[in-house]
Protein backbone atom coordinates (compact mmCIF):
# COMPACT_ATOMS: atom_id res chain seq x y z
CA UNK A 1 0.00 0.00 0.00
CA UNK A 2 1.23 3.48 -0.83
CA UNK A 3 -0.08 6.40 0.90
CA UNK A 4 -1.79 8.72 -1.70
CA UNK A 5 -0.69 12.18 -2.46
CA UNK A 6 -3.14 15.28 -2.47
CA UNK A 7 -4.26 15.99 -5.72
CA UNK A 8 -4.14 19.70 -7.23
CA UNK A 9 -6.50 18.06 -9.99
CA UNK A 10 -9.25 16.22 -9.62
CA UNK A 11 -12.09 16.38 -12.29
CA UNK A 12 -15.02 14.66 -13.80
CA UNK A 13 -16.37 15.18 -17.09
CA UNK A 14 -19.78 13.62 -18.96
CA UNK A 15 -18.83 13.02 -22.22
CA UNK A 16 -21.47 12.06 -24.87
CA UNK A 17 -19.12 9.14 -26.95
CA UNK A 18 -21.07 7.73 -30.19
CA UNK A 19 -24.75 8.23 -29.00
CA UNK A 20 -24.30 7.35 -24.75
CA UNK A 21 -22.78 9.42 -22.01
CA UNK A 22 -20.39 8.02 -20.48
CA UNK A 23 -18.05 9.67 -17.29
CA UNK A 24 -14.30 10.31 -16.81
CA UNK A 25 -12.53 11.11 -13.99
CA UNK A 26 -9.41 12.92 -14.16
CA UNK A 27 -7.21 13.32 -11.07
CA UNK A 28 -3.54 14.50 -10.62
CA UNK A 29 -0.99 16.04 -7.93
CA UNK A 30 -0.01 18.60 -10.59
CA UNK A 31 -0.88 19.99 -13.85
CA UNK A 32 1.29 18.99 -17.42
CA UNK A 33 1.81 15.38 -16.18
CA UNK A 34 1.60 12.95 -19.18
CA UNK A 35 -1.88 10.89 -19.37
CA UNK A 36 -2.78 7.98 -18.42
CA UNK A 37 -6.35 5.93 -18.99
CA UNK A 38 -7.13 3.12 -17.35
CA UNK A 39 -9.02 0.91 -19.41
CA UNK A 40 -11.59 -1.67 -17.17
CA UNK A 41 -11.75 -5.20 -17.22
CA UNK A 42 -15.02 -7.32 -16.57
CA UNK A 43 -16.65 -7.39 -18.54
CA UNK A 44 -19.17 -4.94 -16.81
CA UNK A 45 -17.37 -3.61 -14.26
CA UNK A 46 -17.00 -0.58 -13.03
CA UNK A 47 -14.19 2.04 -12.51
CA UNK A 48 -15.13 5.51 -10.66
CA UNK A 49 -15.65 3.22 -7.50
CA UNK A 50 -12.42 2.01 -7.70
CA UNK A 51 -10.58 5.31 -8.04
CA UNK A 52 -9.56 5.30 -4.51
CA UNK A 53 -8.10 1.44 -4.57
CA UNK A 54 -6.02 2.47 -7.56
CA UNK A 55 -4.79 5.53 -5.69
CA UNK A 56 -3.85 3.56 -2.42
CA UNK A 57 -2.18 0.40 -4.18
CA UNK A 58 -0.66 2.10 -7.44
CA UNK A 59 -0.47 5.66 -6.78
CA UNK A 60 -0.12 7.06 -10.45
CA UNK A 61 -1.44 10.30 -9.65
CA UNK A 62 1.99 11.48 -8.61
CA UNK A 63 3.65 10.83 -11.70
CA UNK A 64 0.79 11.22 -14.29
CA UNK A 65 -2.46 12.04 -15.27
CA UNK A 66 -4.64 9.49 -14.81
CA UNK A 67 -8.02 9.27 -16.42
CA UNK A 68 -10.64 6.78 -15.00
CA UNK A 69 -12.70 6.11 -17.86
CA UNK A 70 -16.28 4.13 -16.88
CA UNK A 71 -17.27 2.68 -19.97
CA UNK A 72 -20.42 2.24 -21.86
CA UNK A 73 -23.27 1.00 -19.53
CA UNK A 74 -21.42 0.64 -16.74
CA UNK A 75 -21.97 2.27 -13.12
CA UNK A 76 -25.39 4.15 -13.01
CA UNK A 77 -25.63 5.00 -16.73
CA UNK A 78 -28.84 4.67 -18.47
CA UNK A 79 -30.61 0.82 -19.07
CA UNK A 80 -30.64 1.97 -22.70
CA UNK A 81 -26.62 2.03 -22.38
CA UNK A 82 -26.12 -0.55 -21.13
CA UNK A 83 -27.95 -2.58 -23.52
CA UNK A 84 -26.38 -0.97 -26.66
CA UNK A 85 -22.99 -2.70 -25.58
CA UNK A 86 -21.01 -5.02 -27.64
CA UNK A 87 -17.20 -5.36 -27.75
CA UNK A 88 -17.10 -3.90 -31.36
CA UNK A 89 -18.95 -0.44 -30.12
CA UNK A 90 -16.35 -0.36 -26.79
CA UNK A 91 -13.32 -0.53 -29.14
CA UNK A 92 -15.12 2.89 -31.19
CA UNK A 93 -15.87 4.03 -28.15
CA UNK A 94 -12.76 3.71 -26.70
CA UNK A 95 -11.18 5.14 -30.24
CA UNK A 96 -13.52 8.02 -29.23
CA UNK A 97 -11.94 8.48 -25.85
CA UNK A 98 -8.31 8.59 -27.23
CA UNK A 99 -9.31 11.28 -29.80
CA UNK A 100 -11.00 13.52 -26.74
CA UNK A 101 -8.05 13.08 -24.22
CA UNK A 102 -5.43 13.56 -26.99
CA UNK A 103 -7.06 16.81 -27.85
CA UNK A 104 -7.65 17.74 -24.42
CA UNK A 105 -4.07 17.32 -23.19
CA UNK A 106 -1.87 18.05 -26.45
CA UNK A 107 -0.46 14.66 -25.17
CA UNK A 108 0.12 10.85 -26.53
CA UNK A 109 -0.96 8.45 -24.32
CA UNK A 110 -0.55 5.52 -21.71
CA UNK A 111 -3.21 3.18 -21.92
CA UNK A 112 -3.22 0.93 -18.68
CA UNK A 113 -5.41 -1.96 -20.36
CA UNK A 114 -6.67 -4.40 -17.84
CA UNK A 115 -8.30 -7.65 -18.59
CA UNK A 116 -10.44 -7.45 -21.00
CA UNK A 117 -9.59 -3.40 -21.35
CA UNK A 118 -5.81 -4.87 -22.61
CA UNK A 119 -7.56 -6.39 -25.25
CA UNK A 120 -9.60 -3.32 -26.28
CA UNK A 121 -6.58 -1.07 -25.84
CA UNK A 122 -4.53 -3.43 -28.31
CA UNK A 123 -7.66 -3.33 -31.15
CA UNK A 124 -7.97 0.62 -30.84
CA UNK A 125 -4.81 1.59 -30.51
CA UNK A 126 -3.74 0.03 -34.13
CA UNK A 127 -5.95 2.60 -35.23
CA UNK A 128 -4.90 5.34 -32.87
CA UNK A 129 -1.67 5.92 -33.34
CA UNK A 130 -1.17 9.06 -33.22
CA UNK A 131 -2.70 9.45 -29.63
CA UNK A 132 -0.96 6.55 -28.34
CA UNK A 133 2.17 6.63 -26.35
CA UNK A 134 2.48 2.84 -24.80
CA UNK A 135 -0.01 -0.13 -23.45
CA UNK A 136 0.33 -1.39 -20.25
CA UNK A 137 -2.06 -4.60 -20.67
CA UNK A 138 -2.62 -6.70 -17.63
CA UNK A 139 -3.67 -10.27 -18.28
CA UNK A 140 -5.10 -8.96 -21.58
CA UNK A 141 -7.92 -11.85 -23.09
CA UNK A 142 -6.36 -13.34 -26.11
CA UNK A 143 -8.38 -16.75 -27.23
CA UNK A 144 -11.30 -17.42 -25.04
CA UNK A 145 -11.39 -20.72 -25.97
CA UNK A 146 -8.39 -21.45 -24.56
CA UNK A 147 -8.25 -19.73 -21.68
CA UNK A 148 -11.61 -21.39 -20.92
CA UNK A 149 -9.96 -24.43 -21.29
CA UNK A 150 -7.25 -24.09 -19.19
CA UNK A 151 -9.35 -22.67 -16.56
CA UNK A 152 -11.67 -25.44 -16.66
CA UNK A 153 -8.90 -28.12 -16.16
CA UNK A 154 -7.20 -26.17 -13.72
CA UNK A 155 -11.22 -26.41 -11.56
CA UNK A 156 -11.48 -29.83 -12.06
CA UNK A 157 -8.00 -31.02 -11.07
CA UNK A 158 -8.46 -28.92 -8.09
CA UNK A 159 -11.34 -30.67 -7.16
CA UNK A 160 -9.96 -33.94 -6.73
CA UNK A 161 -7.79 -32.18 -3.99
CA UNK A 162 -9.41 -33.56 -0.47
CA UNK A 163 -8.89 -30.06 0.67
CA UNK A 164 -11.61 -29.10 -2.00
CA UNK A 165 -14.78 -30.79 -0.75
CA UNK A 166 -17.75 -30.27 -2.73
CA UNK A 167 -15.86 -28.74 -5.19
CA UNK A 168 -16.60 -31.60 -7.88
CA UNK A 169 -20.08 -30.89 -8.01
CA UNK A 170 -19.75 -27.41 -8.06
CA UNK A 171 -17.76 -27.84 -11.28
CA UNK A 172 -19.91 -30.39 -12.83
CA UNK A 173 -22.80 -27.83 -12.40
CA UNK A 174 -21.09 -25.08 -14.37
CA UNK A 175 -20.38 -27.69 -17.06
CA UNK A 176 -17.60 -26.98 -19.56
CA UNK A 177 -17.03 -23.87 -21.62
CA UNK A 178 -18.19 -21.84 -23.67
CA UNK A 179 -19.63 -19.81 -21.36
CA UNK A 180 -22.15 -17.56 -22.53
CA UNK A 181 -24.80 -16.88 -19.93
CA UNK A 182 -24.49 -15.08 -16.58
CA UNK A 183 -25.08 -17.65 -13.85
CA UNK A 184 -22.24 -20.50 -15.06
CA UNK A 185 -19.90 -17.60 -15.47
CA UNK A 186 -20.02 -16.06 -12.22
CA UNK A 187 -20.21 -19.86 -10.65
CA UNK A 188 -16.71 -19.80 -12.20
CA UNK A 189 -16.09 -16.42 -10.96
CA UNK A 190 -16.54 -17.53 -7.58
CA UNK A 191 -15.14 -20.74 -7.79
CA UNK A 192 -11.37 -18.98 -8.87
CA UNK A 193 -11.34 -16.26 -6.59
CA UNK A 194 -11.94 -18.62 -3.80
CA UNK A 195 -8.53 -20.45 -5.21
CA UNK A 196 -6.82 -17.47 -5.06
CA UNK A 197 -6.90 -16.99 -8.67
CA UNK A 198 -8.42 -13.39 -9.09
CA UNK A 199 -6.69 -11.58 -6.64
CA UNK A 200 -3.86 -13.59 -4.64
CA UNK A 201 -4.89 -14.14 -1.09
CA UNK A 202 -8.81 -12.08 -1.48
CA UNK A 203 -11.66 -15.04 -1.27
CA UNK A 204 -15.31 -13.98 -3.57
CA UNK A 205 -16.84 -12.99 -0.24
CA UNK A 206 -13.91 -10.38 0.61
CA UNK A 207 -14.13 -8.62 -3.16
CA UNK A 208 -17.88 -9.14 -3.32
CA UNK A 209 -17.99 -7.11 -0.27
CA UNK A 210 -15.60 -4.50 -1.14
CA UNK A 211 -17.07 -4.13 -4.55
CA UNK A 212 -20.14 -3.43 -2.56
CA UNK A 213 -18.92 -0.74 -0.27
CA UNK A 214 -17.18 1.31 -3.09
CA UNK A 215 -20.64 1.23 -5.07
CA UNK A 216 -22.46 2.43 -2.49
CA UNK A 217 -19.52 5.19 -1.35
CA UNK A 218 -19.36 6.05 -5.05
CA UNK A 219 -22.87 6.13 -6.29
CA UNK A 220 -25.08 6.24 -3.38
CA UNK A 221 -27.88 3.60 -2.59
CA UNK A 222 -30.12 4.32 -5.69
CA UNK A 223 -26.65 4.49 -8.10
CA UNK A 224 -25.64 1.54 -6.52
CA UNK A 225 -28.67 -0.27 -7.69
CA UNK A 226 -28.67 0.78 -11.15
CA UNK A 227 -25.06 -0.60 -11.98
CA UNK A 228 -25.36 -4.03 -10.18
CA UNK A 229 -28.43 -4.05 -13.19
CA UNK A 230 -26.33 -2.86 -15.52
CA UNK A 231 -23.36 -5.54 -14.53
CA UNK A 232 -25.95 -8.05 -15.46
CA UNK A 233 -27.47 -6.54 -18.27
CA UNK A 234 -24.08 -5.60 -20.14
CA UNK A 235 -22.30 -8.98 -18.96
CA UNK A 236 -25.55 -10.84 -21.18
CA UNK A 237 -24.74 -8.81 -24.20
CA UNK A 238 -21.21 -9.00 -24.33
CA UNK A 239 -20.20 -12.45 -22.61
CA UNK A 240 -21.22 -14.36 -26.40
CA UNK A 241 -18.49 -11.19 -27.71
CA UNK A 242 -16.12 -12.57 -24.88
CA UNK A 243 -16.70 -16.55 -25.80
CA UNK A 244 -15.73 -15.84 -29.51
CA UNK A 245 -12.71 -13.57 -29.01
CA UNK A 246 -9.79 -14.54 -31.07
CA UNK A 247 -7.24 -12.42 -31.44
CA UNK A 248 -5.08 -14.78 -33.33
CA UNK A 249 -7.79 -15.36 -36.07
CA UNK A 250 -8.00 -10.99 -36.16
CA UNK A 251 -4.42 -9.64 -34.65
CA UNK A 252 -3.89 -6.49 -34.05
CA UNK A 253 -1.22 -4.46 -35.78
CA UNK A 254 0.28 -2.09 -32.99
CA UNK A 255 2.94 0.19 -33.66
CA UNK A 256 3.71 1.49 -30.41
CA UNK A 257 5.42 -0.33 -27.16
CA UNK A 258 3.22 -2.95 -25.32
CA UNK A 259 4.61 -4.49 -22.10
CA UNK A 260 2.10 -7.20 -21.00
CA UNK A 261 1.99 -8.19 -17.69
CA UNK A 262 0.41 -11.47 -16.21
CA UNK A 263 0.87 -13.14 -13.14
CA UNK A 264 1.86 -16.74 -12.86
CA UNK A 265 -1.68 -17.68 -10.46
CA UNK A 266 -3.78 -16.29 -13.18
CA UNK A 267 -4.80 -19.94 -14.61
CA UNK A 268 -6.87 -18.07 -17.34
CA UNK A 269 -4.24 -17.28 -18.79
CA UNK A 270 -1.41 -20.27 -19.83
CA UNK A 271 2.04 -19.86 -20.72
CA UNK A 272 1.40 -20.62 -24.31
CA UNK A 273 -0.53 -18.01 -24.70
CA UNK A 274 1.27 -15.45 -23.74
CA UNK A 275 4.00 -16.05 -25.80
CA UNK A 276 1.42 -16.82 -29.05
CA UNK A 277 0.21 -13.10 -28.29
CA UNK A 278 3.49 -11.63 -27.48
CA UNK A 279 4.92 -13.21 -30.96
CA UNK A 280 1.10 -12.39 -32.85
CA UNK A 281 0.90 -8.69 -32.48
CA UNK A 282 4.36 -7.77 -32.88
CA UNK A 283 4.95 -4.54 -31.58
CA UNK A 284 8.10 -2.67 -31.18
CA UNK A 285 9.57 -2.46 -27.18
CA UNK A 286 7.27 -5.20 -26.27
CA UNK A 287 8.05 -6.45 -23.01
CA UNK A 288 6.59 -9.60 -20.97
CA UNK A 289 6.90 -9.58 -17.42
CA UNK A 290 5.83 -12.92 -15.39
CA UNK A 291 5.05 -12.13 -11.49
CA UNK A 292 5.18 -15.33 -9.13
CA UNK A 293 2.95 -13.75 -6.67
CA UNK A 294 0.30 -12.49 -8.52
CA UNK A 295 -2.94 -14.28 -10.16
CA UNK A 296 -5.32 -12.50 -12.81
CA UNK A 297 -5.62 -8.74 -10.76
CA UNK A 298 -1.82 -8.75 -11.31
CA UNK A 299 -2.13 -4.96 -11.01
CA UNK A 300 -3.96 -4.90 -7.37
CA UNK A 301 -1.48 -8.07 -6.15
CA UNK A 302 2.22 -6.47 -6.98
CA UNK A 303 1.36 -2.40 -8.09
CA UNK A 304 4.82 -2.16 -7.43
CA UNK A 305 5.81 -4.24 -10.86
CA UNK A 306 3.12 -2.51 -12.94
CA UNK A 307 4.22 0.99 -11.19
CA UNK A 308 7.71 0.59 -12.63
CA UNK A 309 6.90 -0.70 -15.71
CA UNK A 310 4.69 2.82 -16.19
CA UNK A 311 8.02 5.14 -14.75
CA UNK A 312 10.22 3.15 -16.61
CA UNK A 313 7.54 4.16 -19.93
CA UNK A 314 8.05 8.03 -18.89
CA UNK A 315 11.62 8.12 -18.08
CA UNK A 316 12.04 6.90 -21.62
CA UNK A 317 9.66 8.56 -23.30
CA UNK A 318 10.94 12.33 -21.49
CA UNK A 319 14.53 11.47 -21.68
CA UNK A 320 14.83 11.11 -17.90
CA UNK A 321 17.61 8.91 -16.73
CA UNK A 322 17.21 5.81 -14.97
CA UNK A 323 17.14 5.34 -11.40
Amino acid sequence: MTTPTPLAIDETFNLEINGSTQRMRICSTRAGLLPLLVVQGGPALPLLNEVAKFRRRLNLESDFLVCYWEQRGCGAAPLNDAKSVSLEQQVRDLRTVLRWTHEKTGQRIVLLGISIGGTLSLQAAQHERECCEAIIAISPDANTAASDAAAYDFLRQQALLPEHPGLAGRVKKIGEPPYVDSAPFQRRLRMLADLGRVESGRTFGALSRELLFSLVATYGVAGTVKTLRNMLVVQRRLLPDVASLDLFANTPRVTIPVHYVFGERDVLTPATLVHQLTAAVGAPATSVTLLPDAAHMAHFDRPDAVRSIALALLREGRGIPAA
